[in-house]
């Protein structure tokens, strides 16, 4: 399989994750390091393949992998921090449409990495594709509708908005480091290094009197079924998402693999699309031709994006 088709799996299953992110640091877990704390000790069941995949790759690569693993921790608890001070709708696309453009900086600025002209094409249309999808009128966004339906709209303010731009930094430093890592050793090695990585950061969480509560909270047999099971089904498809994205990583580009996030925007404007057909009155669609344009014209944007990038 391409790292293309890897890619484009792997961000229909965050799209569908990201949206449930927003529900539970707003419903369920609204400690953003308390979810973080959740989301790394999930991640780390992967130890369960030790057996198989784990080599010890070094004292230097191992020190190099528990990096990358915290800077991945640092990454998903801004995330959530700026889920849960702003919109998801805008919150999404800014790091999704930073995280690329960090990583073609990083990937050129240190590993001198290369791309064609019609790469390089690819990468500029993909990030339009997403800036077209950013200036979509909020209340014509999927995510804000599906947001408003959930009672979950608000502002984005400075903080929500530093938050996202820390989370996108961080993001395309982790995948920068993980092309090096997994150049130098095998892949499921070298990914299971880096989940202790995550785990040893977030256990510092615990430190945190107001953190230690949230996290405990959530064990406890009181608390609400459907919000663990909620978070664990999502967790699960977040995984599934993030372990094919570093296959992807591991097999092509990093700064194209992360332009293709454009293509998460567009599963969810496809998604709309399906709901307005099959369940009209779910988000109350009302288009208008303007906006009929400018979604499609996302999409095929994007469209052209992938074309240029897999040329």
């Amino acid at each position: 399989m391409s790292w293309v088709a890897v890619a484009l799996s792997a961000y229909f299953l965050l799209a569908i994750a990201n949206l449930l992110d927003k529900f539970l640091v707003d419903n369920v877990i609204r400690n953003s390091r308390a979810y973080a704390f959740i989301a790394c000790l999930l991640s780390a069941l992967v130890f369960l393949a030790a057996p198989w995949f784990l080599q010890w790759p070094g004292l230097g690569l191992f020190l190099f992998n528990i990096l990358i693993g915290a800077i991945f921790a640092v990454a998903l608890w801004m995330l959530y921090e700026s889920l849960r001070r702003g919109e998801a709708s805008r919150v999404l696309v800014f790091i999704g449409g930073a995280t690329p453009v960090f990583s073609v900086f990083f990937s050129t600025l240190f590993f001198k990495e290369t791309y064609s002209y019609s790469q390089w094409a690819g990468i500029v249309t993909l990030l339009i594709g997403i800036f077209v999808i950013a200036f979509l009128p909020v209340e014509r966004s999927f995510l804000a509708r599906v947001s408003s339906k959930l009672g979950l709209t608000g502002k984005t303010g400075a903080g929500g908005l530093i938050a996202a731009l820390i989370s996108a930094l961080a993001y395309s430093l982790y995948f920068v480091l993980s092309k090096q890592a997994y150049l130098s050793q095998p892949f499921f090695s070298a990914f299971i290094w880096t989940r202790l990585g995550s785990l040893i950061f977030v256990l510092f969480f615990l430190f945190i009197r107001a953190d230690r509560l949230a996290i405990r909270n959530l064990f406890q047999r009181s608390g609400p079924k459907r919000g663990k099971l909620l978070v664990i089904l999502n967790q699960g498809l977040g995984s599934a998402g993030f372990i094919l994205q570093n296959y992807a990583v591991f097999l092509g580009s990093v700064a194209l693999v992360n332009a293709l996030q454009g293509a998460q925007y567009a599963f969810l404007l496809v998604i709309s699309a399906g709901l307005a057909i099959v369940k009209p009155k779910l988000l109350k669609e009302s288009f208008s031709w303007r906006i009929i344009f400018q979604k499609l014209a996302a999409v095929m944007v994007i469209g052209l994006g992938l074309y240029f990038i897999t040329l």
